[in-house]
């Protein structure tokens, strides 16, 4: 009897074992399928460059890298401009010339890196973009600081050309640029000031610069650090893209390598987004945990005063990592958090899913140090806006508590988003004023309405937030951080 019941029971185990595996291939090939039935691929996903550069690259200087980056758009031109077919030829394909896309429309080509010196600049400023994004993402705080400061906006490798450039990407490659400006605006300044301004991706590579440099018992680079929606961590499932990009390859289906795949629009951004550019992010982000865990509490002292800028809704990255994973890890010094929170009319409020800003703010027993700050609402009647302070404040109240703004939420407009932080309210591409005599495409002042499904854009992607109403603010807590760690 005791051998037909362990013989029983093994049958069962089996045949649950079976039907599991079973499940999981169904759902697995169901998955591929669907994956491989989205859009073909254009040349501008399959096309490999050989003039990009790579963490092995040998540089002796950054000039060098602009030279490189010459032979890279270069061969861009012949591999992919010159040779577009009749099917891609959309009017908002921004690898059309003369489309509403071509970046050639713009007076400057933004997909480049760009520098603006100045004579005897009394500081210098590193900009660093995010992930598929080109250094147009910081062209507004590069306008701010012109004439003011030597200006550096850095293009990071496999950015500002074709979304292929994403699919071989390593950290390592956007690390190795970042020593590389990093290096010749040192040697520019000449002792002077140098501060580095990341959005998003850029501010995971720059802080992971000064964490890398900590760890090894050597000097920081940079006398300040802002970041703006800074990719410090991401949701779980971005663990998930190197097994995608995997099968795929195993599988030779070209299509998993792409979480999106999309029309092209956008002149100074990709909008396909390879599965390997996630993996990026995701193991950057762990390398900055792991050296932030590792090093010691006199080490953490050299950490360069950070100041951030985060949306409470923030579809992209975690906010919540940029609190619990960053700012409570940091000593007491002159770190300071600005938190943008929703648009808290008595309508918004009541059509909110979830609420994350509760897990953001601090509990009243709780003791953290650093400098918090919260745009909100002034009360649910109004969208004008004021910045109340929490947290640490300094002992000489040169800053309210509660102060005031002479901004609001636009109408229609519930929160800001990942995207939004960098851009004015009048920027050219993003922004949401139209300019009749610009016969180029204008994102942000779009307002398209119809059935869903038609437009090959997402509407998730139509809906999001792409400019800051807050940016005059943002701009002056630079300005005072700024003239906070200048020599006087």
């Amino acid at each position: 009897m005791k051998a037909i019941i362990i013989g029983s029971t093994k049958h069962l185990f089996f045949a649950a074992f079976y039907a599991c595996l079973g499940i999981a291939v169904a759902l697995l090939v169901t998955g591929i399928h669907f994956l491989n039935a989205r859009p073909d691929l254009s040349l501008w996903h399959t096309t490999e460059l050989k003039n990009e550069f790579r963490y092995n690259t040998k540089l002796d200087k950054f000039s060098d890298y602009i030279a490189l980056e010459d032979k890279l758009f270069t061969e861009v031109d012949n591999k992919v401009l010159k040779k577009v077919s009749a099917t891609d030829a959309s009017p908002v394909n921004r690898y059309v010339k003369n489309s509403l896309s071509d970046p050639a429309r713009w007076p400057h080509n933004w997909n480049r890196t760009f520098e603006w010196p100045k004579a005897n600049a009394p500081f210098g400023v590193l900009l660093l973009h995010g992930m598929s994004d080109s250094p147009y993402a910081m062209s507004n705080v590069a306008a701010h600081f012109k004439g003011k400061a030597h200006v550096l906006g850095l293009r990071l490798p496999g950015h500002g050309t074709i979304p292929s450039g994403l699919t071989s990407l390593y950290w390592q490659d956007l690390a190795a640029a970042v020593n590389l400006a990093t290096a010749h605006m040192k040697q520019e300044l000449k002792g002077k000031p140098l501060f580095v301004i990341g959005f998003s991706t850029g501010a995971a590579v720059a802080l992971n610069h000064e964490l890398e440099l900590i760890n090894q018992e050597k000097d920081p680079d940079y006398t300040g650090m802002i970041f703006m929606s800074p990719a410090i961590g991401l949701a779980p499932i971005a663990a998930a893209a190197r097994w995608q990009s995997w099968i795929g390859r195993l599988l030779d289906l070209d299509k998993l390598q792409w979480n999106s795949i999309q029309m092209e629009y956008d002149p100074f951004k990709y909008t396909s987004f390879a599965v390997n550019a996630g993996d990026v992010v995701y193991q950057l982000a762990l390398r900055n945990q792991s050296l932030l865990s590792g090093l010691t509490p006199a080490q953490r002292e050299h950490i360069p005063d950070i100041l951030t800028f985060q949306s409470v809704a923030d579809a992209t990255v975690s906010s919540a990592a940029v609190v619990n994973l960053l700012y409570q890890v940091l000593p007491e010094k002159g770190h300071e958090l600005v938190l943008f929170d929703m648009n808290r009319t008595v309508i918004n409020s009541k059509l909110m899913a979830n609420d994350p800003l509760l897990a953001l703010l601090p509990a009243s027993s709780d003791t953290i140090h650093y400098r918090g700050t919260l745009i909100e609402n002034q009360d649910s009647e109004t969208t004008q806006v004021q910045a109340r302070e929490f947290g640490f404040i300094p002992q000489d109240n040169s800053v309210p508590a509660l102060e005031s703004l002479s901004l609001h939420w636009p109408a229609g407009v519930y929160s800001l988003s990942h995207v939004a932080l960098p851009f004015n309210e009048d920027d050219g591409l993003y922004g949401i004023k139209t300019n009749e005599k610009l016969h180029r495409i204008q994102i942000g002042a779009a307002s398209s309405r119809g059935e869903r499904g038609v437009y090959s854009v997402p509407a998730a992607e139509m809906l999001r937030q792409k400019w800051n109403p807050f940016f005059p603010y943002m701009l002056t807590r630079i300005d005072q951080y700024r003239a906070a760690h200048l020599p006087d």
